[in-house]
């Protein structure tokens, strides 16, 4: 039970690596229960059945509990307010729309993808955003009653008030107003029977009894639908909190497109989770000059959820560094020191695939560093010179890099096994033999056209440092091709 009543959840899609922004968002709520005598829950929102997978949640478990982060309800765990997967309470959200629906705050919609597209694309046209244009708002009920009872396929969508604005107070944000013409008729309950976001989002948060949402900014506009929905439901709404988004040095959006962002990568380079959950939490906190090393007990003293900047938390990496190496020097014990390096090394079985690999490539043991030496490596320091024996020219080289590296982004299961079906696959697609294919990936990956075998170095390496790796030997071999006419 808690002490305050304070409920605050992390419900993040099992759709991808884990991103730090969630462990930002995370650690946010965390500090927010401890400070509260409250509990931390975590949900896995799942609805998105393309695009989420078991392999994804287990990493975002796995993630978040390496980042020191502990819930008292969840997936893997189980509560009071079960299941804490959105696809095993499936059956729990229609009701909730069929009432919305019944009281005349929802209708059913029968639009095609292609003409929803098509009305899109002339909305884009005369300049205007794109959102659904009411046209089956107004359908009788009978023609509805009919089209259903044919086994048409249609979504459920929320009804918007025609005149006024939304206002609402934020803990980040004070007093907001968002027109209600800028909101859209959101579906509420797709073709297949599964809800959306919003729907799944609003019901879940009620039926666990939370009791403040704080999630990142991006979903402030989201706000006016969820107050909607909760009206609509006759229930009361939670206190909702915006934090501004982590952004790089020149102020854009985190991205694993210009940065590294997944958790993965972090603890691939040797990071450890003390200093990573410090350097997070020095965004939450105000704190005196000399007082940046903080453990999460030290983080929650000095939590002040009142006293939030709106300006964007800049993931400063070279800040982070300092932090991990003084966490290193200054907080671990040479017994520590030791343990934390083996945990690092054998992690996702680097230390044993490296060795296993290595058997039959080595006549001595002292080959071992400098033939498993890029599986540890934080940076191969790539140069230009590494791909020089490659017969393939720069701008082919190039062309191989930019492509594959947004290819393998498409496998959902990272092994052995799929990494060489799509890398063949690639090859066929761009009409190359795989081994011209393969030829810059080696230098990419280890920094040398001699090297353990690819596909499993790969699958060891781990997607986003593997994604790393290729957008740095992107820009190397780019340095060769030269400025383009």
């Amino acid at each position: 039970m808690t002490t305050s009543g304070v409920r605050v959840r992390i419900a993040p899609s099992p759709t991808g690596e884990p991103h730090v922004g969630t462990a930002y968002i995370a650690l946010f709520n965390y500090l927010f229960a401890k400070k509260h005598g409250g509990e931390f829950i975590l949900r896995i929102e799942d609805t998105d059945a393309t695009r989420s997978t078991p392999e994804f949640e287990t990493k975002v478990l796995d993630a978040l509990k390496w980042c020191g982060l502990k819930w008292s309800e969840g997936p893997d765990i189980g509560g009071p307010y079960g299941p804490y997967r959105q696809s095993d309470r499936k059956d729990l959200y229609k009701p909730y729309v069929e009432q919305i629906v019944t009281a005349g705050h929802g209708f059913r919609c029968f639009c095609t993808p292609e003409r929803l597209e098509k009305m899109r694309e002339a909305q884009r046209a005369a300049g205007l955003p794109p959102k659904y244009d009411g046209h089956c708002l107004n359908l009788s009920a009978e023609e509805v009653s009919t089209r259903v009872a044919a086994g048409e396929p249609h979504v459920v969508r929320m009804k918007i008030p025609t005149e006024g604005s939304c206002k609402f107070h934020d803990g980040v944000y004070g007093d907001v107003e968002i027109p209600w013409d800028a909101v859209d008729m959101q579906v509420l309950l797709k073709a297949d029977g599964m809800p959306t976001y919003h729907m799944a989002n609003v019901v879940d948060d009620h039926l666990m009894k939370i009791t403040h949402v704080a999630r990142g900014e991006e979903w402030l506009a989201s706000v006016p639908k969820h107050i909607l929905i909760y009206q609509y439901l006759g229930w009361e709404p939670p206190v909702f909190m915006h934090l501004s988004l982590m952004r790089n040095a020149d102020k854009s959006k985190l991205s694993k497109r210009k940065n590294p962002t997944s958790i993965s990568y972090y603890t691939a380079l040797g990071y450890i989770p003390e200093a990573l959950m410090n350097f997070l939490g020095l965004f939450f906190i105000q704190i005196a000059e000399g007082e940046e090393l903080l453990s999460m007990d030290e983080l929650a003293a000095k939590f002040d959820p009142e006293n939030l900047s709106k300006a964007g938390a800049i993931f400063d990496i070279q800040k982070l560094d300092w932090l991990n190496g003084r966490w290193i020097r200054e907080k671990l014990s040479e017994e520590e020191f030791q343990h934390r390096v083996l945990i690092w090394a054998m992690e996702n079985d680097r230390l044993k695939e490296g060795l296993k690999l290595s058997q039959s490539r080595i006549t001595k043991l002292g080959e071992l560093p400098d033939l498993t030496g890029f599986l540890f490596k934080s940076d191969l320091n790539l140069d230009p010179s590494a791909f020089a024996k490659i017969k393939s020219t720069p701008e082919e080289l190039l062309d191989i890099l930019n492509t594959v590296q947004p290819d393998l982004e498409k496998i959902l299961e990272w092994n052995v096994e799929t990494i060489e079906a799509e890398l063949r696959a690639i090859a066929d697609r761009m009409g190359k033999k795989l081994k011209v294919i393969v030829a810059p990936l080696f230098v990419a990956m280890s920094g040398s056209s001699r090297s353990l075998p690819l596909f499993d170095s790969m699958a060891v390496l781990g997607r986003s440092v593997v994604r790393q790796r290729l957008k740095l030997a992107a820009q190397t071999v780019a340095t060769l091709v030269g400025p383009k006419n």
